[in-house]
């Protein structure tokens, strides 16, 4: 039998919902006898130096895996830090240079090319490598960790209706069309550029195991719909592997003992799949 792997969980921003969702969490018999747990907690206020002693217990190979609890962006670039998110810190600490996030939960699996940019910057952030590599990261995700062979995959468009032939958009043509057909040859069920409307629906009918969006929004929009206190945030790419609740500091409700630890259950469960 297979030894226990070792999870480090981060329990990130002190005033929010992290320690308690973690606790909450480790408590259930259920999540607690899947792994051998090291919890870390935040030793300041934005709870950040407790992703900087996870990555060496990584660096150390002394965990298998790492499930962060959300910290606050906006809290961290007033304490004067540059701070992306945990994904673009763990890719850059890394090295890693083709990662991205994809969201999971039961049917519905969504990766981004884009990812915490302003809406008015995204059409400019769209490459054509940009897209080959979410597309191959999310292809080899589903083989890998997921057990689907020959996945179906949708790629979004950006414009409405995919651009209408260039009538509303061209990036579709330009850009996302290209790069998908340079990759039908490896990835054969791979399909799009689709109106992200049909896209969704598709996968949500089980006619798509995964889909590409070109943003943030465009793709977290109808996952959250079904899957607001079940989503995991899975980061595609690093040498390691991460996983994070999908949801936020949730200050509202923070300290009230109320939040629901669902989402972060389910990330715990996934990285010790993944494992």
């Amino acid at each position: 039998m297979m030894k226990k792997p070792t999870v480090t969980i981060t329990t990130g921003d002190p005033d929010g919902i992290g320690p308690e969702v973690t606790k909450k969490a480790l408590k259930d018999a259920a999540i607690k006898r899947l792994a051998n747990f090291c919890v870390i907690n935040a030793n300041d206020d934005t709870g950040l130096d407790a992703i900087k002693r996870a990555v060496k217990i990584l660096d150390a190979q002394e965990a298998h895996a790492l499930v962060t609890a959300p910290v606050n962006k906006a809290k961290i670039a007033k304490s004067g830090i540059s701070f992306k998110g945990h994904t673009e810190y763990l890719a850059e600490h890394t090295n890693t240079k083709r990662f991205a996030m994809m969201f999971c939960s039961g049917r519905l699996k969504v990766s981004l090319v884009t990812r915490h940019i302003p809406l008015k910057n995204v059409p400019g952030a769209i490459t054509k490598e940009k897209v080959r590599d979410a597309i191959e990261l999310t292809y080899e995700a589903l083989d890998s960790y997921f057990g689907i062979r020959n996945p179906r995959i949708g790629v979004c468009g950006l414009n409405p209706h995919s651009g209408e032939g260039g009538l509303i958009g061209t990036e579709e043509k330009d850009i996302i069309e290209p790069a998908i057909k340079k990759l039908k040859s490896k990835i054969h069920g791979l399909t799009g550029p689709l109106p992200a409307d049909v896209a969704f629906y598709k996968a949500y009918n089980y006619q798509l195991d995964a889909v590409v969006s070109m943003y943030h929004d465009q793709g977290l929009g109808p996952f959250k719909m079904i899957a607001f206190h079940s989503g995991v945030n899975l980061t595609l790419g690093l040498p390691f592997v991460r996983t994070s609740p999908d949801h936020g500091t949730a200050y509202d409700i923070a300290g009230k003992g109320i939040a629901d630890p669902g989402s972060m259950k389910e990330a715990i469960r996934l990285a010790v799949k993944m494992c």
